[in-house]
């Protein structure tokens, strides 16, 4: 029983899923007879009008130029079959752009095409017509029995020894099956690996293309927490914020209209009219910690200037940006403005400080300094390290001047795209 069954899958072994290998080394060979069929076609055509007498150098030069111009389609075309017959999609090196020829032909992806379509495909197809060729004599040999059967009936009586080296032809022609089978499918593979070298992308273009989406995907994640910053803070402003500002506004009437409430009431109400306004400077303050309305509304010099106005020393504010940036870049330059002042008044012991944003071509250029006493780093532990983390969040870059003694400068460099 077990004899059996082995025998049946060694006989079945050959056909079991062996249509979509063979259909597509016969795809694979009628695009090369085609293209046979095309530069044969031209040959006729225009070498004996360009030269009659040596017709070689011509014909070869015509033939390459003809698969040359027609490089592009035939790489559509054999993308194609792959994406048909065996389900392997081969990406385009250009991100789903058509390069235009002469483009095409100076590309390093353009050569690696060329390559396959002048030599790796019409020798991969050379040996898939053998292989095919195999399954043809195989299948034949395999059913000899039948077509003896067309024999004439006096030939086989005459010659009873048939059966004999009928049988044998079988048995080489089920060798001969199992040979084509294992030809088909190793050739399948060896094609569709160097499809995928010269007709896809190579390893550096699927780098930078990753790459590149990776970038698009950490900038759009950027532009939404930002957008959702700003969501936050029009809720808040708009929500809590005013909520406060009224209870703080109805207990301040209270305090004032009665006056004749217990000792004990006045003193609550009062408690309660200072913590009110206590969490609306808190408030005000978390408000402009997540994004500042008047930086949205009006840009990063009046929002600059609010900054500098509430620090507690002297802080010169010069903002020359003709066109405003993406609200993010606009947030990173105000919140890396923020953080340094901050960390001027906390640890510089500066007496004046200085702000400057300028914008050149693609790169907006903030520099904050101060004349305090330097020794700053970004991993000394006074916020520089999330600076530079949030400046690099855009692909910009943050560098720090800060020698002992003073002064500190610091430069922020962003990317402004128009």
């Amino acid at each position: 029983m077990h004899t059996t069954a082995r025998l049946r899958r060694l006989l079945l072994f050959p056909f079991q899923g062996a249509g979509r290998p063979v259909s597509f080394l016969v795809t694979g060979v009628l695009v090369q007879l085609g293209v046979l069929f095309v530069v044969s076609l031209l040959w006729l055509l225009f070498v004996p009008v360009l030269d009659p007498a040596g017709q070689l150098p011509v014909a070869v030069f015509v033939a390459f130029t003809a698969i040359v111009l027609a490089g592009p389609l035939l790489t559509e075309v054999q993308r194609g079959r792959f994406r048909t017959r065996l389900d392997v999609a081969i990406p385009s090196p250009y991100a789903g752009q058509r390069p235009r020829l002469p483009k095409w032909l100076r590309s390093r992806a353009g050569h690696r095409q060329l390559r396959y379509h002048l030599l790796d495909g019409p020798l991969l197809a050379l040996a898939g017509f053998f292989t095919l060729l195999a399954w043809v004599v195989a299948v034949t040999a395999t059913s000899i029995y039948l077509w003896i059967r067309l024999v004439p009936l006096d030939w086989r009586v005459d010659h009873p020894g048939y059966y004999t080296w009928a049988a044998y032809v079988t048995a080489a022609g089920l060798a001969l099956l199992h040979i084509a089978r294992l030809s088909t499918d190793a050739l399948s593979r060896l094609d569709t690996r160097t499809a995928t070298v010269l007709l896809g992308p190579s390893r550096e273009e699927q780098l930078a293309r990753r790459v590149e989406d990776l970038t698009e995907s950490r900038t759009g994640l950027v532009d939404a927490v930002d957008a959702e910053r700003r969501r936050i803070e029009r809720d808040l402003h708009d929500g809590a914020q005013q909520r406060l500002v009224s209870l703080a506004v109805n207990l301040g009437l209270a305090k004032a209209t009665l006056q004749d409430l217990p000792e004990d009431a006045r003193q609550v109400i009062d408690e309660a009219h200072r913590e009110a306004k206590d969490a609306i400077e808190e408030l005000s303050g978390l408000v402009r910690g997540l994004h500042p309305a008047v930086l949205e509304d009006r840009g990063l010099d009046a929002a600059l200037s609010g900054i500098a106005a509430r620090a507690p020393i002297p802080v010169r504010v010069k903002v020359d940006v003709p066109s405003r940036p993406s609200p993010t870049i606009e947030a990173v330059a105000y919140f890396v403005v923020s953080e340094a002042l901050t960390n001027v008044v906390k640890h510089a012991e500066a007496s004046r400080a200085e702000v400057t944003v300028e914008r050149f071509g693609k790169t907006l250029l903030v520099v904050i300094s101060d004349d305090g006493v330097g020794g700053a780093e970004p991993t000394g532990g006074t916020g520089l390290a999330g600076l530079a983390k949030r400046v690099a969040s855009v692909d910009g870059t943050l560098s720090v001047d800060s020698p002992v003694g003073g002064p500190t400068v610091i430069t922020v460099e962003l990317p402004c795209v128009p």
